[in-house]
């Protein structure tokens, strides 16, 4: 019987009871949500990434001022950014900074 079925209160269920019940329901909301499929291993964009400001700093070897202005500019494309969270393909972004200094 899930909690919703149930008849009594839920200031009436016991500990064990309560937490059997919201088992239950967790294990039924994330079988729902996923269609029944086992998780699978999220994809990363590249091989290796970096992460934040301070990472494509120690990745080219730059100021965090011009790690900023490369991030806006020629390396957007490997740059995935939500919120203050910013993570970096360093392949693609060392490939995308090789190519910015062969036009030069």
């Amino acid at each position: 019987m899930s909690l919703f079925e149930s008849t009594r209160p839920l200031y009436a269920l016991s500990e064990g009871e309560f937490f059997q019940h919201l088992e239950e329901f967790v294990k039924q909301t994330i079988a729902n949500t996923r269609g029944g499929e086992q998780p699978s291993e999220p994809q990363q964009p590249g091989g290796r990434l970096v992460y934040g400001l301070h990472g494509i700093c120690e990745l080219l070897g730059v100021s965090k001022k011009t790690a900023f202005e490369l991030k806006e500019g020629i390396l957007a494309p490997a740059v995935k950014q939500r919120g203050r969270k910013i993570i970096t393909d360093a392949d693609l972004a060392l490939q995308l900074f090789d190519e910015k200094k062969r036009r030069k």
